[in-house]
């Protein structure tokens, strides 16, 4: 494979899209190569890059199956119990405390 053709920001030909615009058009790149990337310039650090995909060869958006749903539900349950107190805390737990708020500060619930 050779170097992908680089475009500026903003500038994509016509028939290319990121994956999120793939998404938006209900289409996923399906296992096809990068064409080419976009690149944004940027003041201090390196340019911000996006690859872009062909839209002729992208394929429909897979759709989801009760059993993708149950396991969809089950994870965003674990995310939310608290490994403590073992209670659904109403929000994700944040990984940087990893357990609910009343377990990582105590002393707030005595005050």
């Amino acid at each position: 494979m050779g170097t992908l053709p680089v475009h500026r920001w903003r500038l994509a030909p016509d028939g290319l899209a990121t994956r999120r615009q793939l998404r938006a058009m209900d289409l996923r790149p399906g296992g096809q190569d990068v064409a080419a990337e976009l690149q944004r310039p940027r003041r201090r650090r390196g340019p911000l890059v996006a690859y872009l995909y062909r839209i002729d060869r992208a394929k429909p958006v897979r759709p989801m199956t009760p059993a993708r749903w149950a396991a969809l539900a089950k994870a965003n349950t674990a995310r939310r119990t608290c490994p403590q107190c073992r209670t659904d805390a109403g929000y994700v737990i944040p990984p940087k405390l990893g357990m609910c708020v009343p377990c990582a500060n105590p002393t707030a619930l005595a005050a």
